[in-house]
Protein backbone atom coordinates (compact mmCIF):
# COMPACT_ATOMS: atom_id res chain seq x y z
CA UNK A 1 0.00 0.00 0.00
CA UNK A 2 2.09 3.45 -1.20
CA UNK A 3 1.65 6.21 1.09
CA UNK A 4 0.13 9.63 0.01
CA UNK A 5 2.32 12.50 0.09
CA UNK A 6 1.14 15.34 2.42
CA UNK A 7 2.05 18.27 0.22
CA UNK A 8 2.13 17.49 -3.59
CA UNK A 9 5.53 19.84 -5.22
CA UNK A 10 4.00 19.63 -8.30
CA UNK A 11 0.12 20.88 -7.69
CA UNK A 12 1.95 23.53 -5.30
CA UNK A 13 4.82 24.45 -8.03
CA UNK A 14 1.70 25.40 -10.26
CA UNK A 15 -0.15 27.18 -7.82
CA UNK A 16 2.79 28.98 -7.03
CA UNK A 17 3.23 29.80 -10.83
CA UNK A 18 -0.23 30.45 -11.61
CA UNK A 19 -0.44 33.04 -9.04
CA UNK A 20 3.53 34.77 -8.95
CA UNK A 21 2.79 35.19 -12.93
CA UNK A 22 0.06 38.35 -12.87
CA UNK A 23 2.47 39.96 -10.34
CA UNK A 24 6.08 39.39 -12.64
CA UNK A 25 4.31 40.85 -15.14
CA UNK A 26 3.48 44.04 -13.75
CA UNK A 27 6.44 44.44 -12.33
CA UNK A 28 7.87 43.99 -15.98
CA UNK A 29 5.47 45.77 -18.13
CA UNK A 30 3.87 48.26 -15.31
CA UNK A 31 0.11 49.06 -16.63
CA UNK A 32 1.23 48.15 -20.57
CA UNK A 33 -1.60 45.63 -21.67
CA UNK A 34 -3.36 45.56 -18.29
CA UNK A 35 -7.13 45.69 -18.70
CA UNK A 36 -9.07 45.29 -15.67
CA UNK A 37 -11.05 42.04 -16.16
CA UNK A 38 -14.28 43.72 -14.76
CA UNK A 39 -13.53 46.66 -17.28
CA UNK A 40 -13.70 49.17 -14.34
CA UNK A 41 -17.55 48.32 -13.94
CA UNK A 42 -18.97 48.68 -10.22
CA UNK A 43 -22.19 46.33 -8.71
CA UNK A 44 -25.26 48.38 -7.54
CA UNK A 45 -23.30 48.63 -4.13
CA UNK A 46 -20.97 51.15 -5.61
CA UNK A 47 -17.95 48.87 -5.62
CA UNK A 48 -16.25 47.49 -8.20
CA UNK A 49 -17.02 44.20 -9.25
CA UNK A 50 -13.00 42.47 -9.04
CA UNK A 51 -10.44 45.70 -8.79
CA UNK A 52 -8.27 47.29 -11.03
CA UNK A 53 -5.62 44.26 -9.84
CA UNK A 54 -7.25 41.77 -11.87
CA UNK A 55 -6.04 41.59 -15.24
CA UNK A 56 -6.55 40.00 -18.74
CA UNK A 57 -2.83 40.24 -18.75
CA UNK A 58 -2.72 38.57 -15.64
CA UNK A 59 -5.39 36.17 -16.48
CA UNK A 60 -3.94 35.24 -19.80
CA UNK A 61 -0.17 35.31 -18.18
CA UNK A 62 -1.03 33.13 -15.29
CA UNK A 63 -3.11 30.49 -17.81
CA UNK A 64 -0.29 29.97 -20.11
CA UNK A 65 2.15 30.28 -17.38
CA UNK A 66 0.70 26.94 -15.96
CA UNK A 67 0.53 25.29 -19.26
CA UNK A 68 4.35 25.79 -20.10
CA UNK A 69 4.40 24.41 -16.04
CA UNK A 70 2.61 21.32 -16.45
CA UNK A 71 4.46 20.29 -19.62
CA UNK A 72 7.78 20.70 -17.81
CA UNK A 73 6.37 19.01 -15.08
CA UNK A 74 4.79 16.03 -17.02
CA UNK A 75 1.25 16.90 -15.99
CA UNK A 76 1.01 18.46 -19.73
CA UNK A 77 0.35 21.48 -20.82
CA UNK A 78 -3.29 21.12 -20.78
CA UNK A 79 -3.90 19.99 -17.29
CA UNK A 80 -1.19 23.16 -16.31
CA UNK A 81 -3.25 26.06 -18.25
CA UNK A 82 -6.25 24.51 -16.58
CA UNK A 83 -4.83 24.74 -13.65
CA UNK A 84 -3.65 28.14 -14.09
CA UNK A 85 -7.16 29.12 -15.18
CA UNK A 86 -8.91 27.93 -11.89
CA UNK A 87 -6.39 29.11 -9.49
CA UNK A 88 -6.83 32.95 -10.52
CA UNK A 89 -10.75 31.82 -11.03
CA UNK A 90 -10.12 31.37 -7.47
CA UNK A 91 -7.92 34.36 -7.13
CA UNK A 92 -10.87 36.40 -8.76
CA UNK A 93 -13.39 34.82 -6.85
CA UNK A 94 -11.60 35.89 -3.46
CA UNK A 95 -11.42 39.40 -5.06
CA UNK A 96 -15.22 39.40 -5.66
CA UNK A 97 -15.74 38.48 -2.16
CA UNK A 98 -13.03 41.44 -0.56
CA UNK A 99 -14.73 44.09 -2.89
CA UNK A 100 -18.66 42.64 -1.25
CA UNK A 101 -16.65 43.12 2.41
CA UNK A 102 -15.62 46.55 1.73
CA UNK A 103 -11.62 45.48 1.57
CA UNK A 104 -9.56 47.57 -0.35
CA UNK A 105 -8.26 46.21 -3.59
CA UNK A 106 -4.57 44.57 -3.06
CA UNK A 107 -4.94 44.81 0.83
CA UNK A 108 -4.15 41.64 2.25
CA UNK A 109 -7.02 38.90 3.65
CA UNK A 110 -5.52 36.04 5.35
CA UNK A 111 -6.87 32.58 4.06
CA UNK A 112 -9.50 34.67 1.40
CA UNK A 113 -6.26 35.58 -0.26
CA UNK A 114 -5.02 31.64 -0.21
CA UNK A 115 -7.37 28.72 -0.37
CA UNK A 116 -9.98 29.79 -3.41
CA UNK A 117 -6.81 29.86 -5.05
CA UNK A 118 -5.47 26.85 -4.23
CA UNK A 119 -8.24 24.69 -3.49
CA UNK A 120 -10.27 25.00 -6.41
CA UNK A 121 -8.28 23.75 -8.92
CA UNK A 122 -6.91 20.85 -6.61
CA UNK A 123 -10.78 19.93 -6.02
CA UNK A 124 -11.27 20.13 -9.09
CA UNK A 125 -8.58 18.14 -11.05
CA UNK A 126 -7.12 15.93 -8.06
CA UNK A 127 -8.46 12.71 -9.86
CA UNK A 128 -6.03 13.80 -13.44
CA UNK A 129 -3.29 15.11 -10.46
CA UNK A 130 -3.77 12.15 -8.56
CA UNK A 131 -4.26 14.08 -5.38
CA UNK A 132 -5.92 12.69 -2.22
CA UNK A 133 -7.47 14.65 0.15
CA UNK A 134 -4.20 15.05 2.71
CA UNK A 135 -2.23 16.14 -0.20
CA UNK A 136 -5.01 18.57 -1.23
CA UNK A 137 -5.04 20.10 2.39
CA UNK A 138 -1.16 20.17 2.92
CA UNK A 139 -0.46 21.77 -0.33
CA UNK A 140 -3.16 24.45 0.40
CA UNK A 141 -1.52 24.67 4.03
CA UNK A 142 1.75 25.06 2.91
CA UNK A 143 1.13 27.38 0.31
CA UNK A 144 -0.78 29.40 2.64
CA UNK A 145 2.23 29.97 5.04
CA UNK A 146 4.32 30.65 2.22
CA UNK A 147 2.28 33.47 0.47
CA UNK A 148 1.50 34.55 4.23
CA UNK A 149 5.62 34.85 4.75
CA UNK A 150 6.19 36.22 1.39
CA UNK A 151 3.26 39.08 1.85
CA UNK A 152 5.23 40.27 4.89
CA UNK A 153 8.75 39.96 3.58
CA UNK A 154 7.37 42.51 -0.07
CA UNK A 155 5.52 44.75 2.81
CA UNK A 156 8.40 44.81 4.88
CA UNK A 157 10.53 45.77 1.59
CA UNK A 158 7.77 48.22 0.81
CA UNK A 159 7.93 50.25 4.00
CA UNK A 160 9.24 53.89 3.65
CA UNK A 161 12.51 54.04 5.28
CA UNK A 162 12.78 56.69 7.98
Amino acid sequence: MAAHPLVDLSALVLVVVANSTPVLLSVLLGNRWAYPIDGRRALPDGRPIFGSHKTWRGLIGGTLAGGATGALLSAGFATGAVFGLLALTGDLLSSFIKRRLARPSGRDTPLLDQLPETLLPMLLLHDRLSLGAGAILGTAALFTLLDLVAAKVFTFRRAPSR
